[in-house]
């Protein structure tokens, strides 16, 4: 067989990955950024990613280059889309892996290191134009979430422990940005073991609500016996 390439090159490719993590902040979902220190791209914002040591499996890098640049630690990387137009990074062909995750937003601390100067929570509606193309790489992935929204109890991993559900509500409204009625959403999440607490909102200026609280064993029973099938 023939190349039209000497084969040689065909290993002279870099290989990045870029980690997009989610939080739920003040009723609307939002995307961690850094604000870049080095070139390319310099000051400009981005997703936290770095390139792929020859010696690392992908796994221990997207968690070393989360950590490195984010001081986020422990977080749970899920492997998502591949991007590799020859074009998207101006010193090389580079192609790079998204890495994504959901956390709880207000119990995480997020901080700028290494080579990121700035680091900060964005509405995923007031996104900026970001460096490289991740732009494209944060609407896919929001994509890829908005799917897993509708057929996994994910958002959950958003939520506080003690949540509203309202708070739980917002979530789904502002990921297919609709308005839905509170009743029709409340009956759509009636199957889910979700516990009332009996414990309300504490220093609110609004009426205090309902906490109540996810339970992830009851849920894997309820799948493991019923067949049962998240839908939303």
């Amino acid at each position: 067989m023939s190349y039209k390439i000497k084969f040689d090159k065909f290993f002279s490719y870099s290989f990045s990955l870029d980690c997009v993590i989610f939080g739920y902040i003040d009723g609307k979902i939002n995307v961690l950024l850094i604000k870049r220190a080095m070139e390319p791209y310099m000051e400009e914002w981005a997703i936290p990613g770095d390139l792929v040591y020859p010696d690392e499996n992908l796994q221990n890098a997207a968690d070393r280059i989360l950590t490195e640049l984010t001081q986020l630690k422990g977080v749970e990387l899920h492997q998502g889309q591949t991007f590799g137009e020859p074009d998207r990074h101006p010193q090389g062909r580079v192609i790079t892996n998204a890495y994504f995750a959901l956390v709880k937003a207000q119990e995480v601390k997020a901080e700028a290191d290494s080579w990121a100067e700035e680091v900060r929570w964005v509405p995923l509606r007031e996104v900026p134009k970001l460096a490289f193309d991740h732009n494209k790489i944060l609407d896919s992935t929001f994509n890829l979430l908005q799917q897993k929204l509708q057929r996994e109890p994910i958002c959950f991993d958003m939520l506080p422990e003690k949540f509203t559900l309202n708070e739980m509500q917002q979530i789904y409204e502002y990921a297919f940005d609709t308005k839905m009625d509170k009743a029709n959403f409340r009956k759509k999440i009636k199957p889910m073991p979700i516990v009332n607490l009996q414990e309300k909102q504490q220093n609110v200026k609004h009426r205090p609500a309902n906490l109540f609280k996810f339970d992830p064993d009851k849920y894997n029973s309820i799948v493991e016996k019923e067949n049962f099938l998240f839908r939303m």
